[in-house]
């Protein structure tokens, strides 16, 4: 950060700089979020904020600063460029020119966890349509303002029906919008090899969250590091920069590691607050010095570096070829361009909700024979038992005797006779209570216009 810093100051960037601390340091004062009441009142009244890596101790119950940033200021968009810059920084993809935008306030990233049972923790992805109609329109979008060709979706939706599903079929509603710009879908696993293989095949890729941030850091590392990829975090009423890669507490202080990322994050934001001369400058002068083959130790090759230098020395460097263009690289120029962007609104969408069932989760130790046993042998006034699964596999009925089961049991109830109504569920919970059955959740089942909104009843 310091070395950035100093870039932005000679470089001429007009910034007011107030300065606040967040993290680890924040956490162990006692605050729980890692950050304080006041930072957050200074970085709400910014136009945007440039964020260095920070650490979050792990476990403990300690949530990411940078997922709470993100989602708490509605930073719904992360745009991560993974930029080959051959042959001065080593890579078996030259020409490499790949930006991943990640959705960023939901999926696994919600942080909504619980344990369970003593053998089972659960981590719950939310995928909304709203929230996938925003990162895939802002896909779209960027491709237009920057003269891209392709966006592509990533998604596992042969697996998670609902969730990527929706995401996808989102994507190919909003793709219609844009008939000038290519669109085409990827299983994420098949993805992610032809990305790593031959990522000359893609322009733009929009992803959901747990996705995107994989795939970027794959994406930046094929491109030549990890250590030279900044990203972007907009929302509707803040932005914030910063470096893809993590705090590194081992390289910290030692004038080592290399500020490629966050003075690359510098420049976005120097783009968003449109001081596009100073963008222009501290861009071309970090390719010049790249060309000229000052280098970090995590980038230096024999035979194309020419000189190993610190942090700091870096930063001296690409101060010194300020104005100066690469002859080699491909210089850039920033400027005004016309804002195709739309305002998000979110619509609610009209459809027919029914309550057709309700999944009970329980916790037993006993067998499945034992259980089923239990649970067939009782009555549940309206409701009768449709199957019972264990991590997602159907032990009745037709069960396998192979099937390896844990503590953890979903019991789907359905009503004997026409539909259900919310006020009919207390009765049946009692009557597994009464028989000391130990519930864990319920999931209420739902079909929409008349399609089931629950995984398959073949478990």
């Amino acid at each position: 950060m310091d070395a950035t810093l100093k870039i932005l100051e000679v470089a001429g960037a007009k910034l007011d700089i107030h300065e606040v601390e967040i993290g680890e340091k924040v956490y162990l004062r006692g605050h729980p979020t890692g950050i304080e009441d006041k930072t957050w009142d200074t970085i709400r009244q910014t136009q945007a904020f440039l964020k260095a890596p920070i650490t979050t101790p792990q476990g403990g119950g300690f949530k990411s600063l940078n997922v709470t940033i993100r989602t708490t200021l509605g930073l719904y968009a992360n745009v991560r460029p993974c930029v080959a810059y051959s042959p001065f920084v080593a890579t078996k993809h030259p020409q490499m020119d790949v930006v991943i935008v990640r959705e960023n306030e939901e999926d696994l990233y919600s942080g909504i966890e619980y344990r369970q049972s003593p053998e089972v923790c659960e981590s719950i992805k939310l995928i909304s349509q709203p929230g996938s109609e925003k990162i895939i329109r802002y896909a779209f979008e960027y491709a237009v303002q920057n003269g891209r060709k392709k966006v592509t979706c990533f998604v596992k939706d042969n697996i998670m029906k609902l969730s990527d599903g929706l995401f996808h079929q989102v994507f190919n509603e909003v793709a219609k919008e844009y008939p000038a710009i290519e669109n085409e879908h990827w299983i994420v696993d098949i993805g992610a090899a032809k990305l790593a293989d031959t990522p000359e095949a893609f322009d733009v890729v929009v992803m959901p969250n747990l996705y995107g941030d994989i795939l970027s850091d794959v994406g930046a590392q094929i491109a030549g590091s990890v250590g030279l990829v900044g990203s972007a975090n907009i929302g509707d009423h803040g932005a914030m920069f910063e470096a893809i890669h993590g705090s590194a507490p081992r390289r910290a202080g030692q004038n080592l590691a290399n500020p490629s990322a966050l003075i690359l994050a510098s420049v976005m934001m120097m783009i968003h607050i449109k001081q596009y001369d100073v963008a222009t400058a501290i861009h071309n002068g970090w390719l010049k010095t790249l060309e000229d083959g000052v280098h970090t130790y995590d980038i230096f090759k024999d035979g194309i570096s020419k000189e190993k230098v610190g942090t700091q020395e870096f930063a001296g460097a690409v101060i010194k070829r300020l104005g100066e263009k690469p002859s080699k690289l491909k210089a850039v120029t920033y400027e005004e361009k016309k804002d195709v962007s739309q305002t998000f609104t979110r619509k609610a969408i009209k459809t027919k909700r029914e309550l057709v069932g309700i999944d009970v989760y329980l916790f037993s130790n006993e067998s499945v024979l034992g259980l089923q046993k239990s649970l067939l042998e009782h009555s549940y006034g309206s409701f009768h038992i449709e199957m019972i699964t264990n991590r997602g596999v159907r032990v009745y009925p037709d069960g396998m005797p192979e099937t390896f089961c844990i503590d953890q049991w979903r019991v789907r109830f359905r009503p004997k006779h026409g539909g259900c109504k919310q006020k009919d569920f207390p009765e049946l919970l009692e009557a597994l209570t009464a028989e000391e059955f130990d519930i864990i959740k319920t999931e209420h089942l739902y079909d929409f216009d008349g399609t089931p909104g629950y995984s398959s009843p073949k478990g």
